[in-house]
């Protein structure tokens, strides 16, 4: 068997109602005095009322930071980073989305003094310690309380990454309640974009590619492909929140040992140059990415098939393989999602430089199991237009 390894979050604590044991967690793990990272939708949703409760009840002091944005610039993080400083905080609590939670590990680390930023981008590259970390999402999408991954924004519309072990929490605190607000087209978009990260990992050319990794992939497809649908459309339904939220933290545990590949290096341009959400900008190069991976390498995605849409075992080989890149596609217009980069607005003139951005998403191109080239990747774009 090929050597692999394999890392996750110190402690996963999943079920409804766990947002209420924030305080006596947050008081075991870190202390007297916690930083809480967050975004000013998230102060409107009574969710970070809850919590300060929680937290206030259990003695613990909070120094509020709820100026996260999407895609988060470093702006931002260095901001919380000087607000941790001044608080002289014992540890970091981040409530809310993938941006959220992102922050959260990075200040972790830098509000140490010992690291900085710029020497923290890449595989490997934090030295560490960090300050003690809780992590609680609210969208079943990044998966960013079980991966070792943070992302930022650089300059105007690169996004770079930080990978480290290091930055794993101590504690994913997992509530499928804190999704029950969630407005369908946010559930759609952060649900396909779990289902990416299954479904990448499974095939994941990584030379760690492991067998816990694609096992956790096909539970977590099963979960998703069964209950997105509901949870779009009959959002109050707790068994499908619990399901897509439990499936999501799945499918971020395998992509964060067997990572990510084309669809996420041709997903991050769209993002960069036209805000567009990470898991809208997935939706919307799946199927073509997929479409172009099978004509090499159909076995994978043959293989992950069934375990989303059970109705595709009567097919085999490539045709199984064709079949879930169509029903992958029917799935998020059935979500309500945008089809095509023209429908949100993008200019046809600006694809080739799209596929130009794309190529520098090396981390993640080198995963991919058939080699993208600039061309390819203009392909791909175009038949996504």
């Amino acid at each position: 068997m090929t050597p692999f390894i394999f890392n996750t979050s110190k402690s996963i604590q999943f079920g409804a109602g766990q947002l209420d044991r924030l305080g006596e967690i947050a008081r075991a793990q870190i202390g007297d005095r916690v930083m809480l990272i967050t975004d000013p939708g998230m102060l409107r949703t009574g969710i970070v009322e809850r919590a300060l409760l929680m937290l206030e009840a259990a003695g613990v002091a909070v120094e509020m930071f709820s100026d996260v944005q999407a895609d988060p610039p470093e702006a931002v993080i260095l901001a919380a980073v000087e607000q941790a400083k001044a608080a002289s905080v014992d540890g970091i609590i981040g409530l809310g989305g993938g941006s959220s939670l992102d922050v959260a590990k990075l200040v972790s680390v830098l509000a140490l003094g010992q690291e900085t930023l710029k020497t923290m981008y890449g595989v490997g590259n934090v030295k560490g310690p960090r300050l003690p970390l809780i992590l609680v999402p609210t969208t079943a999408g990044t998966g960013s309380e079980v991966t070792p991954i943070s992302i930022v924004t650089t300059g105007t519309n690169e996004k770079m990454g930080v990978v480290s072990p290091v930055i794993l929490p101590d504690v994913a605190v997992l509530d499928p309640e804190l999704t029950l607000g969630l407005p369908a087209h946010i559930t759609a978009a952060t649900g396909i974009d779990a289902m990416v990260h299954a479904i990448e990992a499974y095939a994941s050319g990584n030379a760690n590619n492991n067998p816990l990794s694609r096992m956790l992939a096909t539970q977590a497809l099963t979960l998703m492909g069964r209950s997105l649908l509901k949870a779009v459309h009959e959002g109050s339904d707790i068994a499908a929140r619990s399901e897509m939220l439990l499936g999501s933290m799945l499918a971020g545990q395998a992509f964060a040992n067997a990572p990510v590949a084309a669809v996420h290096a041709l997903a991050y341009p769209l993002g960069g140059h036209f805000h567009i959400p990470h898991g809208l900008s997935n939706a919307l190069v799946l199927p073509h990415v997929l479409r172009f991976n099978i004509v090499t390498t159909p076995q994978p995605y043959a293989e992950l098939a069934p375990f989303a849409f059970p109705e595709l075992a009567k097919f085999e080989g490539q045709e199984r393989a064709a079949a879930f890149c169509d029903r992958l596609a029917d799935l998020s217009a059935a979500c309500g999602l945008q089809q095509t980069l023209r429908a949100m607005n993008i200019p046809e003139d600006v694809l080739p430089r799209l596929a130009s951005d794309a190529m520098n998403q090396t981390r993640l191109l080198v995963n991919n199991p058939r080699q993208v080239t600039e061309a390819d990747a203009l392909a791909i774009y175009r038949a996504g237009y």
